[in-house]
């Protein structure tokens, strides 16, 4: 019987001690093996998808001499979802046994780099700055229509974040696969939302990790299939397999260089941003700071009664709801340069006209394609590239001509601003 190689069995048996039996389904048997496992002599080698530009070598320092470490994971579904998660942060235990972590768990599904930059405050760094953080965004900032600029702004405001906080912090991207992105490998031609991160990766000297390229080539070199073995952009207990080889085999290269005593701590220096409108600051804002009159309210335990989908932290909450046209307003004063708002999307998701300060009024459609089925959290940005002082952003909600939405609602859980 031919192996696949002794680091992805072990990554494989770290991974299936996490997930409980009902969850893997058939595809474990008694947490040692997966059924569609291709027996293999050569895979391709992880770390020619690896790029390790400045490293990571602070947090090696750090877990080995101080005994403690915060590890970040901030991203969507992918990362949220049980699987190479639960196999790093047990890699990280096992090569580090003495040292005390804490592993911060912020993936939040369908949140691409956008949600990311605003939420890090509250999701990440409330009870400390970090030492190592892993980004993930290029699967949701694709398939949510992120424009570029949006893109570069949030990852860039990520990196600048958590460096202005913790300038020692290690920072890693990792580009997951989806079929899109095998595409345009197949087609020559790197994914542009892998193009827009790389700027900000290269621009920072940030290491990445390609495991969408990764996972197209071992596929066309024959070692397994998406139908059989990965089955989704959430991957198979196998495909999570896959993604925590890879990126155990980056730290492992990550961390090779000798840590003596004569070995310092690096700062990073953060270099001129690339957009002076990065997302470097941003911040969720409680709607209690609104003002607003006519039919608007605050529900303070929100919850739908129409039987759809929810996402945690947007249920059993605060929100600050409006359900008719032309029922009065909602203001919102802030200093930054960007405002947006963060709400539940569901099947009666309305449109709502909008300005900043006496600007013109502008209409925006709430309903996603994913809301006839859930109350998805979503993040509008209504206003970036402001000159960075006082402004009021006014908000109305305007009749519904949209034939696929079920009502005129907008309920928001949160603003949001770049200060």
């Amino acid at each position: 019987m031919k192996l696949i190689g002794p680091l992805i069995l072990f990554t494989f048996i770290l991974f299936s001690a996490t997930i409980p039996a009902e969850k893997a389904g058939a595809e474990i048997e008694n947490g040692a093996m997966y059924e569609h496992l291709h027996q293999i002599d050569e895979t391709l080698d992880p770390s020619r998808y690896h790029t390790l530009r400045s490293g990571i070598p602070n947090s090696l320092l750090k877990f080995k001499r101080e005994k403690k470490g915060r590890v970040g994971f901030l991203g969507g579904s992918i990362t949220y979802n049980p699987g190479w998660r639960d196999s790093i942060t047990n890699y990280l235990k096992n090569r580090f046994p003495d040292t005390q972590f804490e592993f911060i768990a912020a993936g939040i599904p369908s949140m691409g780099s956008t949600p990311a930059a605003f939420r890090m405050q509250r999701d990440l760094f409330s009870g400390g700055p970090i030492d190592l953080l892993f980004e993930e965004a290029a699967v949701n900032d694709a398939t949510n229509g992120r424009t570029e600029i949006e893109q570069i702004r949030a990852m860039e405001g990520i990196v600048r974040h958590a460096r202005n906080l913790n300038p020692t912090t290690d920072i890693v991207f990792m580009y997951f696969a989806d079929p899109d992105k095998m595409k345009s490998y197949r087609n020559g031609e790197a994914p542009k939302v892998i193009q827009n991160h790389e700027k900000v990766a290269a621009h920072y000297h940030i290491p990445t990790i390609n495991l969408a390229k990764e996972v197209t080539e071992r596929i066309d070199a024959g070692e397994f299939t998406w139908e059989d073995d990965f089955k989704d952009l959430h991957p198979s207990p196998f495909g999570q397999g896959i993604y925590a080889r890879s990126i155990i085999t980056f730290l492992e290269n990550g961390w090779t260089k000798p840590s003596d005593e004569s070995v310092k701590i690096n700062h990073y220096i953060l270099p001129e941003p690339l957009d002076r409108y990065n997302y470097n600051n941003g911040v969720l804002i409680d709607v209690a700071k609104a003002k607003f009159n006519g039919a608007w309210k605050i529900d303070p335990q929100w919850v739908p009664k129409d039987g759809k989908g929810t996402r945690n932290n947007y249920t059993n909450v605060p929100m600050l709801i409006g359900e008719k046209a032309n029922a009065g307003r909602v203001s919102f004063t802030f200093t930054g340069n960007t405002v947006g708002i963060a709400l539940a999307a569901g099947p009666d998701a309305g449109i709502i006209e909008y300005r900043i300060d006496k600007g013109q009024w502008e209409k925006l459609n709430l309903l996603t394609k994913w809301s006839t089925s859930l109350h998805l959290p979503w993040f509008y940005t209504l206003g970036a590239g402001l000159e960075n002082k006082k402004h009021r952003l006014q908000i109305r909600i305007a009749r519904n001509d949209d034939s696929t939405s079920v009502g005129e609602a907008c309920r928001i859980r949160y603003f949001f601003i770049n200060k």
